[in-house]
């Protein structure tokens, strides 16, 4: 009878001790319709910046902001937000490429040594070699499904090696003058970067660029159209930083310098999370990189005109520092309500693992008496008939 107890006893044990709870559906865990609120904060925050630094620098150098100045500022801040564009679109699918900084300088590099050949034609290879280069480093992230900014970061160096190629800086050789079309460059930023958070801000949209965003383990693949997405913003962060350092080649930016570019990388990448970009990804608002870049090329532009130092890993040092504050803000307070409750209704790890290894014992007898045989029968014995365990003899109680 114990042991049919026992048995029964460890077929309940089975069911619970192997059983694991599946892991939860992207789509179920988040779904996509984030609340907007914190990124409007944040958005009229910048306008007040960008129109304060606007402001100063109007009363310090008027001259910045009209003529031939207000064209150059322009120039900045379509090459910044180009770059930043990049930066912001390869967040927003949870796939950072670090390599648009060196794809600028060496695109301005090569724009520089062809532009004799006309704008049109040094450009034609230099996208191409975007294009390529951006469905390499797609077919490694997504493919093999390593980190995005390690992958991007060792192809930064594949393109800082050739950057280093040269020696001194280089002249540009072309005749094409970007503060013409200025006010042409940055509206099509603008159009470009309004557009895509009003698109980006659809919730199936907001859901489909981040669902290369882990949610559980890191290394588990979510889908095929996770990466496909990933993968393509990839390529066209790539084109956006070639597009951006074409405009550094021509004959009015001066002499190209030889660098990493990896200065470029931290300035647009931090100012595409000052921008309120999540450095997690998906998370983004509709006009935060317009203002975001509105406000750092006017910092940049008044720290220049005040003859003071603006070194761009030092003004994307700070943008980094404050985009990492944004986005923790983000994430605390841009969430749907319907993906905290997911997230506080989820069991806690350590009572699942509890759950998990706990076995269910059987119930306790309540009555041994009806579960013991029988004693066997034995002879009575006399409790005067002992042993004398001293001698080995019999006490006779007549010995006296």
């Amino acid at each position: 009878m114990g042991h049919d107890e026992s048995a029964r006893g460890s077929s309940e044990i089975s069911p619970s001790a192997n059983t694991v709870a599946p892991d939860p559906d992207p789509d179920q865990v988040e779904s996509g319709g984030d609340r907007l609120g914190v990124h409007v904060v944040w958005e009229l925050l910048l306008l007040v910046g960008a129109v304060g630094v606007a402001y100063l620098l109007w009363r310090e150098n008027p001259e910045t902001l009209r003529g031939d100045g207000l064209r150059s500022l322009l120039v900045d801040g379509a090459v910044l937000g180009l770059l930043a564009l990049a930066a912001g679109l390869s967040l927003r699918t949870s796939a950072v490429n670090l390599a648009i900084g060196p794809a600028a300088v060496a695109a301005a590099l090569h724009m520089a040594e062809q532009g004799d050949r006309g704008a049109a034609a040094a450009l034609g290879p230099a996208i191409a070699a975007a294009v390529l280069g951006g469905l390499l480093l797609a077919f490694v992230v997504t493919v093999l499904h390593v980190p995005a900014w390690a992958a991007s970061l060792a192809a930064g160096a594949a393109l800082v090696g050739y950057i280093e190629r040269r020696s001194e800086p280089v002249l540009p050789q072309g005749s094409y003058d970007p503060t013409s079309d200025a006010l042409y460059l940055f509206a099509g930023f603008a159009a470009l970067t309004v557009l895509g958070g009003l698109f980006g801000a659809l919730p199936p949209i907001r859901r489909l660029i981040g669902r290369f965003r882990p949610v559980t383990d890191p290394a588990r693949r979510q889908g095929a159209l996770g990466p496909v997405v990933a993968g393509g913003a990839l390529v066209a962060s790539s084109v956006l930083a070639v597009l951006a350092g074409s405009l550094l080649g021509t004959p009015a930016a001066g002499p190209v310098a030889v660098g990493s570019g990896l200065d470029w990388t931290v300035l647009a990448v931090g100012t595409a999370l000052l921008a309120g970009t999540s450095a997690f990804g998906r998370r983004g608002g509709i006009l935060g990189t317009l203002l975001a870049v509105s406000l750092v090329t006017l910092v940049r532009t008044d720290l220049q005109a005040s003859g003071l130092t603006a070194s761009r890993w030092a003004v994307g040092a700070v943008a980094l520092g404050v985009g990492l504050v944004v986005t923790r803000m983000i994430e605390a307070y841009g969430g749907a309500r319907d993906d905290r409750e997911a997230v506080d209704d989820s069991p806690d790890p350590d009572e699942q693992l509890h759950a998990e290894w706990s076995t269910r014992r059987p119930e306790p007898f309540t009555d041994w008496a009806a579960t013991l045989p029988p004693p066997p029968a034995e002879r009575p014995t006399n409790q005067w008939d002992l042993p004398d365990w001293g001698t080995g003899r019999h006490w006779d109680p007549s010995r006296r």
